[in-house]
């Protein structure tokens, strides 16, 4: 049976609540996302079929939650390479980048030559909140990542995909089908469309509260932070 998804307008007031009365801090929840799509990548990926990681990520919450997985893969063993142009000015993107540095992790302004050297992408551009217009420089990326055959993994929603109706009709997002999905706390409606492998992570869900967002529990098996489910996806592309 395929797990009840949960909207752009619940996903956001979700958040809001697990950092009120839920009592987390955002940076938790980044951390735990990020260790989830970190998980997503050794299931995808392990170290022996190639190492070489390339993680694009936006100015946002996806893009934290990238640069997040991207600390954890290279403590895997992992070496990951940053696309992040459009850096985050707040203080706990720039400790997350600092994070980086201080690891020798190298940041690219070259997408398309970082692409062509890499044996995995994480596509940490754009998330739930996403809407309207992919704005410069990221059609030429996201075109490139629906051209790609290196395997891409979609951080919560393939990036230029609306949350709630899926790929775009136009753009350069038109056609963008990406081989995986990690989606975060629970899956959005656009897994409809979504054909690839996809995943289920972000462990720190109560009862309570997944009964009120009317969301279903994944089994996570021991210390995994992700679960794979079975594709839904049937729509159009």
């Amino acid at each position: 049976m395929a797990l009840r998804t949960l909207s752009a307008k619940n996903a956001a007031a979700l958040d809001q609540e697990l950092m009120s009365s839920g009592a987390f801090s955002i940076d938790q929840l980044m951390e735990l996302a990020g260790l989830s799509v970190s998980q997503a990548v050794y299931k995808l990926q392990p170290p022996s079929r190639g190492r070489r990681i390339l993680v694009a990520c936006g100015p946002g919450n996806n893009g934290g939650d990238g640069l997040v997985a991207a600390r954890h893969l290279w403590h895997y063993g992992y070496q990951p390479t940053m696309y992040y142009p459009k850096q985050s000015k707040k203080e706990l993107y720039q400790r997350l980048t600092k994070q980086l540095q201080d690891l020798q992790i190298p940041f690219t302004t070259d997408f398309p030559t970082a692409l062509q050297n890499a044996d995995h992408v994480v596509d940490a551009i754009f998330g739930f909140s996403f809407s309207g217009e992919v704005r410069e420089p990221f059609p030429q990326v996201i075109e490139a990542l629906r051209d790609t055959k290196v395997p891409v993994l979609a951080v919560d929603a393939p990036s230029s995909w609306n949350i709630e109706t899926g790929p775009p009709e136009d753009g350069p997002g038109k056609g963008f089908q990406p081989g995986a999905l990690v989606s975060l706390t629970a899956p959005k409606p656009l897994v409809k469309w979504f054909r690839g492998r996809h995943f289920v992570g972000g462990r720190f869900l109560t009862k309570e509260v997944a009964k009120k967002y009317g969301l279903d529990m994944p089994p996570y098996e021991g210390v995994d932070q992700i679960v794979e489910v079975p594709a839904q996806g049937e729509g159009r592309l």
